[in-house]
């Protein structure tokens, strides 16, 4: 059995955590963190990580950049390894991040799905056949009106794997508004779409002369970020200091 502290647990995704976490018969959740502290799944719930009195193999994090701090000092402090699902870290926070690793066992992503990450590793293995062959890449990102940071953290990662298997990096355009000129080659096109209840969209589009590839993943409820997180915290329990990945869950 694998012992949860969830951080961000009254929250959207902390709640859907919850409730996979209850349906699993190897993980359980022994307590949770939020500012908002009422006790709505039976474990109990305190305002701050610092508060928290609890026994646990793992901690999930599905709350905000600043808390990052105290989780990454509660993480060393206790020995206890961190699953790091919440987006919008700044570069700071990242190094941060970097640096906590070489004393906590950290598993830091932008999207806990297991189709995102097989998708990811797609790219990575195929971007140099296509950008070789004079394609352009262009990533579209969709999600709900109330998603605060823009691009979102997974079109990121998806487009890092892309650049991850070339041998020359292709930079990030997030706005081209102000050019009156062709596309130059060397770049990936990033464009986020907000509205609505989308739970999350993304579309990497491979387009050549007179042949367009796209490779879709399309969310349809936030489960498929819970079950992620908690399959990663089952695997990162017990595990030794350093910075893993979903690639490693999956094997």
């Amino acid at each position: 059995m694998t012992d949860i502290i969830l951080s961000g647990c009254n929250g959207h995704m902390g709640q859907t955590v919850s409730n996979v976490a209850a349906a699993a018969d190897d993980v359980q959740i022994v307590a949770g963190i939020d500012v908002n502290t009422d006790n709505k799944n039976g474990y109990p719930v305190f305002s701050s990580i610092k508060d928290c009195d609890v026994k646990a193999d793992v901690i999930i994090d599905f709350s905000s950049p600043a808390v990052l701090d105290d989780i990454l000092a509660f993480g060393k402090e206790k020995k206890i390894p961190l699953v790091l699902c919440t987006t919008g870290y700044s570069k700071e926070q990242l190094e941060k991040i970097s640096e906590a690793s070489k004393d906590t066992a950290i598993l830091r992503s932008a999207n806990m799905s297991i189709g995102i990450n097989v998708l990811a590793k797609i790219l990575k293995e195929t971007a140099e056949k296509f950008i070789g062959s004079g394609f352009d890449c262009e990533i579209v990102e969709k999600h709900h009106r109330l998603k605060k940071d823009a691009p979102s953290g997974t079109a990121l990662l998806l487009a890092d794997a892309v650049n991850d298997g070339l041998s020359e990096r292709l930079d990030y355009v997030y706005d081209r508004s102000k050019r009156n000129e062709p596309r130059p080659d060397a770049e990936i096109g990033i464009s986020a779409v907000r509205g609505g209840t989308i739970p999350g969209d993304h579309d990497v589009i491979f387009a050549g002369t007179d042949e367009v590839i796209t490779f879709s993943h399309k969310a349809y409820s936030k489960a498929v970020f819970a079950k992620g997180a908690v399959k990663a915290a089952a695997f990162l329990k017990g595990k030794t200091a350093g910075m893993y990945s979903m690639s490693d869950v999956l094997g």
